[in-house]
């Protein structure tokens, strides 16, 4: 009888232990990213054309904030800024890699020249990668980086321990688009006509076999629905039949010339207002479905409450050139520009200890939040110093979404945006903030300056720099001061061209 009442005492205290060491197990972070994704392209974001049915289930699990923003209008400069946890303009990365400034500084197509800029996240930075790998999480990255040309600049020298197609590229390398063989020397080619955003859930999903009990950051970052679209035949003709019944002419799928297009003298300017690109909607379902696979699996392998999922796009959705994809409406624009459809995002965080999941969150917040927030969930301290120009959004994520207390400090905080250069897509160089609801805009050709309510106009149709000179010279005031303390450069004017 003793020995028996010693077994189970035995048993009682091994349980005991094997709880309490899940109970303090460090979480797992799922960071997933798509590439060019507009604000509205997703269900549970408004969209009635895109089947989303995943990421719409994960904001019903999660958080989704309506506000949420990232630190430039195209792609290199945002994932830098996810990566460090401080501005573009600090870091002196402020356009994609390498640039349109290689080729149109050389002519009198523009009335300013940008400046050059560094053309990779320098080794220098400790990378979120690096301070979570620091603290023994095993580290893994799938997809686009686009962080560096020169090899040594790629993902395993910043801080992941397995890449798998992070490279040079900002979209597929290889004849075929998104099916193999894809030519990227750091993904194998998989049998001909593999789906680039399968291959890249596949990836992942294999190293959560193998890593799931070692606390891991999964970074997924799709390079999906960045041009060129290919899509899977037998969704776009799915999605060809959901067009044909809406029975949109090109006159209501497209606005040209608007005002605010001529004003950047742009001749055949023309912006998507409809969503029905059927092979778009193709690809946004691919990384949907994509991104259940993942999820399924860490359910599966019962680290489920234990995982937190973000998820985010790089910028805005592209709507006014290079195909026009989708449309941001109600936000103006898209890819390329400081107005909302440039720079606002879809984000859903899943915490399972949230208290706040399945509710949406209004505050403004920013892609360099990320850094200090993952810190904080992981238990590790902060270090300001690293991650300057980022706030822990744990202490938003733990209250209610109100204006008062965490949520008023968060509000009154400036977010800031500089950039210097013309976008293919048709921006002009300029700069931004966002102060609670007002945002100011300035545009380095000819000064000019644009003031919006984003709670009354979030589509910012009606620029009130002119009844509320107050606001407009707090605002610029912030911007000057900002500008000054991260050395913004700034573009000069161009000896060719001619008014």
């Amino acid at each position: 009888m003793n020995r028996i009442v010693f077994f189970f005492l035995l048993t009682f205290l091994a349980s005991c232990d094997s709880n309490k060491g899940k109970d303090t197990q460090k979480p797992n972070f799922v960071f997933i990213l798509a590439d060019d994704l507009g604000w509205k392209d997703l269900g549970c974001y408004g969209s009635t054309f895109h089947e989303t049915p995943n990421l719409n289930r994960l904001a019903s699990e999660g958080i989704r904030f309506t506000n949420a923003y990232a630190a430039c209008p195209v792609c290199s400069p945002t994932r830098a800024s996810i990566m460090t946890g401080k501005y573009p303009a600090r870091i002196d990365l402020t356009d994609w890699i390498p640039g349109r400034q290689q080729w149109t500084n050389q002519t009198g197509e523009h009335k300013l020249l940008s400046k050059p800029f560094k053309h990779q996240m320098e080794l220098e930075e400790t990378t979120l990668a690096e301070a979570l790998k620091e603290a023994g999480y095993t580290t893994f990255f799938a997809g686009k980086w686009h962080l560096g040309e020169d090899s040594v600049y790629w993902p395993t020298h910043q801080g992941f321990d397995i890449n798998k197609g992070g490279w040079k590229k900002g979209s597929p390398n290889g004849r075929h688009g998104y099916f193999s063989p894809y030519k990227n020397p750091r993904l194998e080619d998989g049998p001909e006509g593999e789906y680039l955003t399968d291959r890249l859930a596949d990836e992942s999903i294999s190293f959560l076999e193998e890593y799931h009990n070692n606390p891991f950051l999964l970074y997924l970052s799709f390079y999906t629905v960045h041009n060129p679209l290919n899509g899977k035949p037998e969704k776009i003709e799915k999605y060809e039949k959901k067009r044909d019944s809406l029975n949109y002419t090109d006159e209501e799928r497209f606005i040209r010339n608007k005002p605010w297009m001529k004003s950047f003298g742009r001749g055949n300017f023309k912006e998507r207002i409809v969503q029905d690109n059927p092979v778009y909607a193709s690809m946004v379902e691919s990384m949907d479905e994509n991104i259940g696979r993942v999820l399924d699996k860490i359910k599966e392998l019962g680290i489920e409450k234990n995982t937190i999922i973000f998820f985010m796009s790089d910028n805005g959705g592209l709507s006014t050139s290079e195909g026009s994809n989708t449309t941001n409406l109600p936000l103006r624009a898209g890819k390329g520009w400081l107005y909302e459809g440039g720079i606002r995002e879809p984000m859903i965080i899943k915490w399972h200890d949230n208290k706040l999941n399945g509710q949406t969150i209004d505050i403004p917040v920013t892609s360099t939040d990320f850094y200090p927030t993952i810190l904080e969930m992981a238990g590790l301290q902060l270090k300001p110093e690293r991650h300057i120009d980022g706030k822990s959004l744990v202490p938003l994520l733990k209250k209610n979404n109100d204006t008062t207390g965490i949520s008023k400090d968060f509000f009154n905080r400036p977010i800031f945006w500089h950039y210097p250069h013309y976008s293919n897509q048709g921006g002009r160089p300029g700069s931004a903030v966002r102060l609670g609801n007002y945002k100011l805009i300035e545009f380095f050709e000819d000064n000019r300056i644009e003031l919006y309510d984003l709670e009354n106009d979030p589509g910012e149709k009606r620029n009130i720099s002119e009844e509320y000179p107050g606001v407009v010279k707090k605002l610029k005031n912030l911007l000057d001061s900002w500008r000054d303390s991260v050395n913004a450069k700034f573009p000069e004017p161009n000896p060719l061209y001619k008014e």
